[in-house]
């Protein structure tokens, strides 16, 4: 996100995206598509997917894989979709990868911003509403073909008796629901995802397992969905993740999401060769 000239004091105004609405709207992200854009184009802008969420006792784990596309090509293999937004969020992105991904860093200022204007941190419940509000502006796009929905997860010491991470997903609309399942799942290939999820999700995984059964989910998604990369062995382009405890929000190491991709890979190498034994 670029600076905005006179935003340092912004007038007492908590929201920075109420800000920008005000004082240069041209910076928002669902203005990045002139009105009337032909639907037929949409086809041609960069789309990403699939995210997976998996909460834990004491945290919660946020996976996407790699790949974005545009039509039946492969745009970009390498796209980053999960971001640390926040101490104790994070935030994975799928739909138009632009909007989505200039959404997010605008919340993760959103956050900041409150925190330095109000003197306190948002609540979760406050930090999912008001990125329900920023997926609900771009509505106008997503009518055009230009979604962009994220999927939220954070530690709320306070809001979980049982000290797991929370999830919240978004429709287009900006309506939010919270994930009390213990997994999510958005994106094209999200439907593969979730039953991969509700086979593998144990409610006592620690936080080593709830990252295996995320890339897992991935793996069984890509299996499916075209538009899902796989963990690509060749190129060295793995899923990436962050974990989010009582400690804070941080991206999973590479080494940690590597090693846990190559072990799906070797179990299923391993059961391709025991059904042809």
């Amino acid at each position: 996100m670029t600076s905005v000239p006179g935003a340092a004091g912004a007038g007492g105004i908590s929201s920075f995206t109420e800000y920008l609405r005000v004082h240069a709207p041209d910076r928002l992200p669902h203005n990045m598509i002139a009105p009337g854009t032909d639907s037929a184009a949409t086809g041609l802008v960069p789309h990403g997917t699939t995210i997976v969420a998996v909460s834990h006792p004491g945290g919660v784990v946020l996976a996407g894989d790699r790949r974005a596309t545009m039509g039946n090509l492969i745009a970009t293999r390498d796209v980053d979709k999960v971001y640390v937004t926040d101490e104790f969020t994070a935030a994975g992105i799928a739909g138009t990868a632009g909007i989505a991904i200039e959404m997010i860093r605008l919340f993760a200022v959103e956050l900041e911003h409150y925190e330095k204007i109000e003197g306190v941190p948002l609540t979760l419940d406050g930090k999912a509403s008001r990125l329900a509000t920023m997926v609900r502006s771009n509505l106008g796009a997503a009518l055009q073909g230009l979604a962009a929905v994220p999927l939220l997860v954070g530690f709320d010491a306070e809001g979980d008796a049982d000290g797991r991470g929370r999830i919240f997903s978004f429709d287009v609309a900006g309506s939010r629901h919270e994930e009390r399942g213990g997994y999510a799942a958005i994106g094209s290939g999200s439907a593969f995802a979730r039953s991969s999820l509700k086979k593998l999700y144990q409610p006592d995984l620690s936080a080593a397992q709830a990252l295996d059964v995320a890339v897992e989910a991935l793996y069984d998604a890509a299996d499916d969905d075209s538009a899902t990369g796989g963990p690509d062995l060749v190129r060295r382009i793995f899923p990436t993740a962050a974990r989010v405890t009582a400690e804070g929000a941080d991206l999973v190491a590479e080494t940690e999401i590597e090693s846990a991709a190559e072990a799906v890979v070797a179990r299923r190498r391993a059961d391709q060769e025991g059904e042809r034994a």
